[in-house]
Parts: C-alpha cells; structure tokens; sequence
C-alpha cells in the first residue's frame, strides 16, 4: 500500500530532493507539502484522516516544526510524525519523544534510516512486507 505523505519543509531545493527519493525509493506518495507552520496545520485541520506520515522540518519560514506538532490533534495509530533536521542531537530527540514525534532523523546523514521506517511504515499498513 502507498503511504500518503505530507512534507513541512522551507528550503524547495531539500523539499525537491526529499520528495524525489521517497517517491523513487519507498512507496510513499507525497500529497503535499508546506513551507510554514500555520499553512501545514491548516492543511492537516483540514484533512485530519488524509495522510499516513508528515515529515516536519524543525526550522521553517515563519513558525517552527515542533510548534506545529504541538499544535496538531489527536491522531490515528497508523498516523505518524517524523522530524527531519539538521539538529538532531539528543537535546532535540528527547523534546520530539515527550511532544509525541514518533521517529527524528538527521537531513546530512540518516536519509537511509528514514527510508527504511518509511519502507517499514508501509509494510505495516498493508500488513505485510513491501516489494
């Protein structure tokens, strides 16, 4: 099954690239994408079931990545929020786990790893392994 992905992400070069190797290495389908953090929550207030996965960036062009996660509802369990930043140290992972980020991942060195939970992500949806 193709997972729905939303994309929180200022930088259009990064946004490009990140919808490219997703689209092309995983069996996600990006539906859209965001550049602030007031446009992102309006589009999830707006399609609260509409998507599997949103990949959040912490530092956007006005507002922040963790303030939309802390402005987001409830969710379904299948739903999952994923940050991805150049500031992945530990401070940051620990804050993501306490506001309820499933995964965090570093833009310069784990594309990999997020790869595979995407992989890992649509396996489980389909409930089974993914080809």
């Amino acid at each position: 099954m193709q997972l729905q992905a939303y994309v929180v992400e200022d930088n259009a070069n990064i946004r490009e690239n990140l919808v490219g190797a997703l689209e092309e290495l995983t069996s996600v389908k990006v539906i859209g994408s965001s550049a602030t953090e007031d446009e992102a929550a309006a589009w999830l207030q707006a399609n609260p079931d509409g998507w599997h996965i949103i990949i959040v960036d912490l530092f956007l062009k006005k507002g922040s990545g963790l303030g939309l996660v802390q402005r987001m509802g409830p969710r379904q369990p299948h739903q999952k929020i994923i940050v991805f930043s150049n500031y992945a140290n530990p401070t940051v992972r620990k804050r993501c786990a306490q506001l309820g980020v499933d995964a965090v991942f570093d833009k310069s060195t784990e594309i990999d790893s997020l790869v595979d939970y995407c992989n890992l992500q649509s396996s489980d949806l389909s409930g089974g392994p993914s080809l």
